[in-house]
């Protein structure tokens, strides 16, 4: 988790918006975001997204509807969303807030591509991972 930047500005106003599952964040320097519950789902600074270290991140997938069911504050210097699909791990410092925000334009496209990549979809229900094939002389029964 990443600490507080004293050089990050913070949040002077964040709004949910159930309707259009958009979190408008407005910050102290006058910057203004609006973040939908997806982006911030898929970007979420959890260990079960991110992984715990470099190449270890999870493509998250089927989250074009989840929603922010509650938002609790962490301290002066965080909030921890809890998504409809139970994920509530997601820490989202006022830096990584900020950052989400300054590089949506990047990471937005960039998620939509690695999903294309995948064979996966934005879509809840259909994301079912293909069976592993088993390996040559195996039965196929048996995780390796």
């Amino acid at each position: 988790m990443a600490g507080l930047d004293k050089n990050t500005p913070i949040p002077s106003e964040i709004k949910l918006h159930q309707k259009s599952r958009l979190m408008e964040v407005s910050f102290s320097d006058g910057a203004h975001y609006s973040l939908s519950f997806e982006y911030l789902r898929v970007y979420s600074p959890s260990a079960e997204v991110r992984g715990h270290g470099p190449g270890q991140e999870v493509l998250q997938v089927g989250k074009r509807e989840v929603d922010i069911v509650s938002l609790d504050p962490v301290g002066s210097y965080a909030v921890r969303p809890v998504f409809s699909d139970g994920h509530d791990s997601g820490i989202y410092s006022w830096d990584h807030l900020y950052l989400l925000g300054q590089h949506q334009d990047e990471l937005w496209p960039e998620y939509l591509r690695r999903l294309d990549e995948a064979g996966a979809s934005r879509d809840p229900g259909l994301n079912t991972p293909a069976a592993p094939k088993p390996s040559a002389g195996a039965c196929g029964h048996h995780s390796h």
